[in-house]
């Protein structure tokens, strides 16, 4: 499998997104299934594990990825985000979202990063992070001055690389004014295409792209019918009963086109992202072994140049219904 670089931080070509596997986001899991999960990622070849102190209570998620990786840790990128998990007595700072509930809250003022960081390191089990994110950027704070926060922790040797997530192309710029970003993640795949504007920043700054949301949800593995109760996705519009009728109908070409492959939608559009650009790692989360290890062999599939035109047209044509970005324009 082809080594990929988010600026000079070496991933696997797919890495694997551990949201998935607290509960409260995608219905309840429980600690056996979720670390039988990620080790069978790591089996797989998933190197890049991404996490943030906002997944799961209480610091779930980036525990249960510590206790996971216990004696593999040199076969790991641990990557995690910070700002969420607001500090008692902390103001928490708000801003819009594309969800039901309408907003979300970080604070990511300079005096809580470092406290952030070395909690994070504790519940990862880790003495450094190798790659580490402001979650959003804080609409009170100055994105510069969260992001020195960020390079001091840099220079003393707790956090490898800098990346920066859900930002926009002038962010990522003033970030990487500031101190060399390795990575940007944000929302992408075939149903929510990035900001050109970003991808053409980051391909001009030697920055990796970290694709979250690559599978759009699940829906582009082509098998969501329905959303269960306690499901997260059910905030979000695309995932209505009415709009997830209308866009499996929608899907179908794409699904076609997967078929005569022989490969599912869901590798279709993981090897799609990766066809996009050499630098770009989606970072898919699935619970199931079987689900994990078919979206790492997205990997070693090969699109020729009529296919690419073929599912660029198939693009063209979807229109999905309801609203698919996370942030509000």
């Amino acid at each position: 499998m082809t080594e990929r670089t988010l600026g000079a931080l070496a991933s696997s070509p797919i890495g694997f997104g551990a949201m998935v596997l607290s509960p409260g986001m995608y219905g309840e899991i429980d600690e056996r299934r979720g670390q039988d999960a990620l080790r069978a990622a790591i089996d797989a070849g998933a190197r890049l594990i991404d996490t943030a102190d906002g997944y799961g209570a209480d610091g779930h998620n980036e525990q249960l990825i510590g206790r996971a990786v216990a004696g593999r840790r040199d076969e790991v990128v641990l990557a995690t985000k910070f700002g969420f998990r607001v500090p008692d007595g902390a103001e928490a700072h708000r801003f819009p979202v594309n969800f039901a509930f309408g907003e979300l809250a970080v604070n990511c003022e300079p005096k809580h990063v470092r406290g952030y960081a070395e909690q994070s390191l504790r519940n990862l089990g880790t003495d450094v992070i190798d790659l580490y994110y402001p979650h959003f950027p804080d609409p009170q704070v100055p994105f510069e001055d969260t992001v020195g926060a960020v390079a001091e922790l840099v220079a003393d040797g707790l956090v490898r690389h800098l990346g920066v997530s859900n930002v926009t192309a002038a962010q990522l710029r003033a970030a990487h004014a500031v101190h060399p970003v390795a990575a940007v993640q944000t929302q992408w795949s075939m149903w929510q295409p990035i900001d050109p504007e970003l991808l053409a920043a980051a391909r001009e700054l030697g920055v990796g792209v970290v694709a979250w949301g690559p599978l759009g949800g699940g829906f582009l593995t082509g098998t969501v019918q329905q959303v269960a109760e306690g499901d997260f996705r059910q905030h979000q519009a695309r995932f209505s009963a009415e709009n997830l009728a209308a866009n499996n109908d929608r899907y179908a070409p794409l699904r076609a086109i997967a078929a005569e492959l022989g490969v599912t939608p869901g590798q279709l559009a993981l090897a799609w992202l990766l066809h996009r650009d050499e630098h770009v790692v989606p970072i898919p989360g699935s619970r199931t072994p079987a689900h994990i290890a078919e979206n790492q062999a997205a990997a070693e599939l090969a699109l020729d140049a009529a296919v690419l035109g073929r599912i660029d047209a198939a693009l063209a044509a979807f229109a999905p219904a309801g609203e698919g970005a996370l942030l509000r324009d």
